[in-house]
C-alpha cells in the first residue's frame, strides 16, 4: 500500500487549524453578547439594595424630660391653727425666708430653699423649723416648729401693703431687732428685741414702713430672701 506523501499531511494539518480558528472565534463572539454571563474569578461585584430596602434607621432620640414651671415670687402672711401666733414667708428665686412670733415675747426666723413642686423645708436657730406646701400658689399650707412647740398654720397669698417687715437699728444705745406681720386685712403681729429681750413691737405705718420705737422713728423694710 502507498502511504500519502508530506504535501497532503501538511494540507490536512493546514484545513484542522482554519477549522479550530473559526470555532474559537464563533464561541467568544457569543460570550461577548451574553449579558447574563458568569463574572471571572477573582472580580470583585459589588453588591446593592433590593429595590424598596432602606438603611437601618437611627434610634429615636429620647424624649426631653418634663420641666416644671419655678416657683412665682411671693409673699404669704396668715395665722396658725390655734389663733396664737402669725407666719409669714417671703418667695424669691427659689428660696424663701419665714418669721414666726406671736406678738410678745416669741419669735423665730427661719431660711432655705423652695422645690420646683412648691414644698419647703426651712430652719433657723435652736433647732426651728418650718415645713410648706404651696397649694395653686394661693395660700401656704405647713406646719412650724419653735421653741418646742409645734404649731400647724395656713398663710394666704399677702398683696402689699400685707406681708414681712424687718427694722435694725441702735436706739439709744441698744440693739434694736424688730419683725412685723401685716395681715390680709391689715391687723399687724410683731415682736422688737432690745439687746436680745423681746417684747411686743409697736405698730408700724404699713405704706411707708415707718415706726416709732423709744422716741426715734426708724424704717420697717419688706423682707425678702
Amino acid at each position: 500500500m502507498k502511504r500519502p506523501g508530506p504535501l497532503l499531511t501538511l494540507l490536512a494539518g493546514l484545513v484542522l487549524a482554519v477549522f479550530m480558528l473559526s470555532l474559537n472565534a464563533m464561541t467568544g463572539a457569543k460570550n461577548a453578547s451574553n449579558p447574563y454571563r458568569q463574572a471571572s474569578p477573582g472580580v470583585s461585584v459589588s453588591a446593592s439594595a433590593p429595590p424598596g430596602s432602606s438603611s437601618p434607621s437611627a434610634s429615636p432620640s429620647p424624649s426631653p424630660s418634663p420641666t416644671r414651671s419655678p416657683v412665682p415670687n411671693a409673699d404669704y402672711a396668715g395665722r396658725t391653727d390655734d389663733n396664737t401666733s402669725a407666719v409669714a414667708v417671703s418667695l424669691r428665686g427659689g428660696k424663701a425666708i419665714a418669721y414666726f412670733c406671736d406678738g410678745h415675747d416669741k419669735e423665730s426666723w427661719l431660711k432655705g430653699d423652695v422645690r420646683d413642686d412648691g414644698s419647703m423645708k426651712l430652719t433657723g436657730a435652736d433647732g426651728d423649723e418650718l415645713t410648706g406646701t404651696l397649694q395653686g400658689g394661693k395660700r401656704l399650707r405647713g406646719t412650724a416648729e419653735v421653741g418646742g412647740q409645734r404649731y400647724g398654720f395656713t398663710a394666704d397669698r399677702a398683696v402689699k401693703p400685707s406681708g414681712l417687715y424687718r427694722a435694725t437699728a441702735t436706739v439709744r444705745g441698744a440693739k434694736v431687732d424688730g419683725g412685723w406681720i401685716v395681715l390680709p386685712g391689715g391687723k399687724q403681729v410683731g415682736v422688737v428685741e432690745r439687746d436680745g429681750t423681746p417684747s411686743a413691737a409697736p405698730v408700724i405705718d404699713p405704706e411707708t414702713g415707718a415706726v416709732t420705737i423709744d422716741g426715734q422713728k426708724i424704717i420697717a423694710r419688706p423682707v425678702t430672701p
